[in-house]
């Protein structure tokens, strides 16, 4: 999936209504106060190879990708699913355009080490819990970019979307991620299995949202 970690690295896997709504004419470019988030493209890929080739930026993923790696992810990268609602955005300056990282809604694999594209469908949302992710290249740590694109997209799952809940799962080294969501409105929750091993679980309603907002 397209959520390396980093020192804000977080997953969150979203409960779904049991009616998904038509979104096809849903305004899929979301703006906060400092940044943009646009549907991913695969005009993106030197910004994709200038991140997933650093290291530093991998650190919770598993480390680097090659080059053709990413070439070859790049069409799997810009699908959307659910009438737009599960995708990947990319995280830009507001006023500047400097691209920052992205912020994604994905299918939540259990077992698996990966995403499951092939879940990724235009017209219906995934039968599996649904995830976010984010990643921010490594001049823009810091800087609270993950905590505000994470409200945001949160915002948008509740309020212009079906799902009902958001879960979150970390690396456990991962304090920087621990910390995002507790500013977002998380509470711990334990333990889950995903991606193929357990990890702390977060979890947030849209009841607990709306409340907050």
């Amino acid at each position: 999936m397209l959520v390396p970690a980093m020192d804000e690295d977080v997953h969150l896997s979203l409960e779904i209504a049991t009616d998904l709504h038509d979104h096809s004419t849903m305004n899929l470019t979301l703006s906060s106060e400092r940044l943009l988030l646009n549907p991913f493209d695969p005009s993106d890929i030197d910004f994709c190879v200038e991140m997933f080739t650093d290291p530093a930026v991998l650190r919770f993923a598993g480390g680097p990708m090659s080059e053709l790696a990413i070439s070859g992810q790049m069409s799997n990268w810009a699908k959307r699913g659910g009438n737009g609602c599960i995708g990947i955005w990319r995280i830009s300056d507001r006023k500047s355009g400097e691209k920052y990282g992205s912020v994604a809604l994905l299918p939540l694999p259990i077992d698996a080490s990966d995403t499951d594209y092939n879940l990724v469908v235009p017209d219906k949302m995934p039968d599996t819990d649904v995830e976010i992710g984010y990643f921010l290249k490594r001049s823009a740590w810091g800087r609270g970019y993950a905590t505000e694109s994470c409200k945001r997209l949160l915002q948008f799952a509740f309020e212009e979307s079906p799902l009902l809940e958001v879960v979150a799962t970390f690396d456990e080294k991962n304090n920087a991620s621990r910390n995002v969501l507790e500013k977002a409105g998380f509470a711990d929750h334990g333990t889950m299995r995903c991606y193929g091993e357990d990890g702390p679980i977060y979890r947030i309603t849209r009841g607990e949202w709306l409340q907050r907002s």
